[in-house]
């Protein structure tokens, strides 16, 4: 059998190395007290259904999961958390509103 001439494949021998070892790990975004916020409503409606977004919020995980916890009970709504987003069901925003600004939130 011949001897092929061309070589596919990759070759590990040579000291391969990624680089991609090198790059800054995926930084957490801050974090501000709520006096520091500027949050923002954001309506949008799914599958018929009206949904309340409320944006941008920097809190670690566990304050967000105490906050969208806290005001879910208060607004007997039912809610979300995505990425730095609170997502609630129906037309809340008065109500959510008046909440946040009692727990020290601003809006621009």
């Amino acid at each position: 059998m011949k001897k092929n001439l061309f070589e596919i494949g990759a070759k590990f021998d040579e000291g391969w190395s990624s680089d991609n070892l090198l790059e800054k790990t995926k930084l957490e975004h801050e974090i501000k007290e709520p006096h520091a916020h500027r949050l923002i409503f954001v309506k949008e409606k799914r599958k018929g259904k009206v949904v309340t977004i409320v944006k941008p919020f920097f809190l670690n995980i566990d304050e967000l999961e105490k906050l969208i916890s806290t005001l879910k009970k208060r607004l007997s709504r039912g809610g979300t958390i995505k990425e730095n987003t609170l997502e609630f069901q129906g037309e809340v925003q008065e109500a959510l509103k008046a909440e946040l600004l009692n727990l020290g939130y601003k809006f621009k």
